[in-house]
């Protein structure tokens, strides 16, 4: 079996379009939460997300595409950019044996949207013939692959909220045991659109607090739902040979993955944690980890009821007493919820935690819940030396993911 390491980054994210500034924001607290723009949300319950700004597709996808491609797909090929050319893969590896596992929880929504609307005010006939491959979840991972020439595996994951960490997760797999050389890994989201605001009003998932300082609250006892997020996260895994013998980078290896099903309720987590308890376990026993190890969790933490207190038994049921001696900060109170994109952006923030020894905090933090009673960072990041980091994603009809992270 092989080993797996990361050689580049790359995100699109409500606090910085690259990985530089997005860790800036986030290592110091800064949230992207504000009055929704993309349409008017004023007789909407919530009117607040966390919008992507500043971003220009034209930096990485000509003029003549950008029409035909959906926000989603453009954030993927952006943030695959970024992380390709970190890495210097590009001519250093075998078409062959470099793949794309570029998810999407919903895919081409808005395009959906906009072409539904066609039809029903102009007809069939002005359906653009760009419909389909714009909207299918999988053309991110496909626009990716034909910009790289990655003429090996590609497995476009659809996981709702874990897809990005089950992505990075198969791809570990894949690399690990000799599918691959190297694969660019994580997911893409785009959704601030009403359709999807109002779903998931109505499925009671969102925070009606439109306060930007209140309202993406994890393991707060106030917290009432997750703020809609949106972008890209995606990293180059590789072969650690191979990376080894091109002189690359190495950020960190990928140690341990995990992959469970609730197998309870289409948006519900089991209220007895035990697919995600499963699934941090299974992580940990790939990757070796000892009670003695210095630790952080990326945990899922939505600012949702039932997740936070639902997160938190898995935590507890899975590593025990060690789970009070192991800091979990939510970033999704800076970011909010990407869905499918979150997991590879949360990657990215369990990298540079280690490599910086900064933990982020888990913002506007204030009242505690006796439910949720772990050492989740408060308000302000802390110093410390981390030697392995968990990123875990929990999912809408009980997809639960977990991928180990450790220093090389």
């Amino acid at each position: 079996m092989k080993r797996v390491v990361i050689t580049g980054m790359g995100c699109v994210t409500p606090v910085g379009n690259n990985v530089t500034d997005f860790w800036e924001n986030v290592s110091n607290g800064k949230h992207g939460f504000s009055e929704i723009t993309r349409f008017d949300a004023s007789d909407f319950k919530v009117r607040i997300a966390a919008e992507v700004k500043g971003f220009d597709p034209l930096e990485y996808i000509e003029k003549s595409e950008v029409r035909k491609t959906d926000l989603f797909a453009q954030y993927a090929v952006a943030a695959a950019a970024q992380a390709v050319e970190e890495s210097g893969i590009s001519s250093k590896v075998n078409p062959d044996r470099f793949g794309v596992y570029v998810g999407s929880g919903i895919g081409g929504m808005t395009t959906f949207i906009n072409e539904t609307e066609k039809l029903l005010t102009k007809g069939a006939g002005r359906i653009s013939p760009f419909f389909i491959p714009m909207m299918i979840a999988n053309i991110g991972s496909a626009l990716v692959a034909m910009k790289h020439n990655a003429q090996g595996v590609n497995l476009p994951v659809v996981s709702a909220c874990a897809t990005a960490t089950h992505a990075i997760g198969e791809a570990f797999r894949s690399i690990k045991y000799g599918y691959a050389d190297a694969i660019i890994a994580g997911g893409a989201e785009a959704t601030i659109n009403p359709l999807s605001v109002g779903g998931f009003t109505n499925c009671m998932a969102l925070s009606t607090t439109n306060d930007p300082d209140n309202a993406s609250i994890p393991f707060d006892k106030r917290r009432n739902g997750f703020v809609m997020g949106e972008g890209a996260g995606v990293i180059v895994l590789e072969e650690y040979q191979h990376a080894v013998n091109r002189g690359a980078n190495i950020y960190c290896e990928i140690s341990g993955y995990g992959n469970t099903n609730d197998a309870y309720h289409v948006t519900a987590p089991h209220p007895e944690a035990i697919g995600g308890a499963k699934v941090i376990q299974l992580a940990v026993e790939e990757a070796g980890i000892t009670a003695d190890e210095k630790m952080y969790i990326n945990p899922h933490g939505t600012s949702t009821p039932l997740n936070d207190k639902t997160e938190t038994l898995a935590i507890k049921n899975a590593f025990g007493d060690m789970a009070y001696k192991i800091p979990v900060s939510s970033t999704k109170s800076m970011i909010g919820h990407m869905l499918g994109a979150a997991g590879g952006v949360e990657a990215i923030i369990a990298v540079k935690t280690m490599q910086t020894g900064i933990i982020p905090p888990t913002a506007n933090y204030k009242e505690p819940d006796p439910e949720c009673d772990l050492d989740y960072v408060p308000n302000v990041a802390r110093k410390q030396e981390v030697d392995k980091a968990m990123s875990l994603s929990l999912g809408f009809g009980g997809h639960n993911a977990a991928i180990v992270l450790n220093k090389i």
